[in-house]
């Protein structure tokens, strides 16, 4: 784990540009949003999240996170067949301040083209230097 300004960025993650990470797990993406995006949007108060079984599309809206703050759409950084969906983030989403890259998990996913997907996302050493990148432009 390291930390930019303010913000934890974890080793072992994938990162998209849209704020989310991915990490993953014998075939399957879990996936979630990072550190810097839960603390932008303050408090979150509702999260919209796919069904298990639903399809999500890289690039594409998957679902939004509301905040106290503003609604946000969440965007794939994947595509595939999502299989499980974080019932305690729908209950209550505050998880997702409390531990975005453990219980604030958002929903997991059987990739149709992981190897494919993963090369447009960044490593952790790329996502360190993007978010110090972010933060200087402020």
């Amino acid at each position: 784990m390291v930390k930019v300004d303010d913000y934890e960025v974890p080793e072992g993650l994938y990162y998209s540009k849209e704020w989310t990470w991915v990490k993953v797990e014998n075939g399957k993406v879990r996936i979630g949003i990072t550190d810097y995006a839960q603390k932008q949007l303050k408090e979150i108060v509702f999260a919209d999240l796919p069904r298990a079984g639903d399809e999500i599309v890289k690039d594409e809206p998957f679902g939004t996170v509301e905040s106290v703050k503003s609604v946000s759409d969440l965007i794939a950084p994947v595509s595939g067949k999502v299989e499980e969906v974080n019932e305690e983030v729908v209950d209550n989403p505050g998880v997702i301040n409390e531990d975005p890259y453990g219980a604030g998990w958002l929903i997991l996913v059987s990739p149709s083209n992981l190897d494919e997907d993963l090369k447009t996302l960044m490593s952790f050493e790329e996502s360190v230097k993007w978010h110090k990148k972010m933060i200087e432009e402020g």
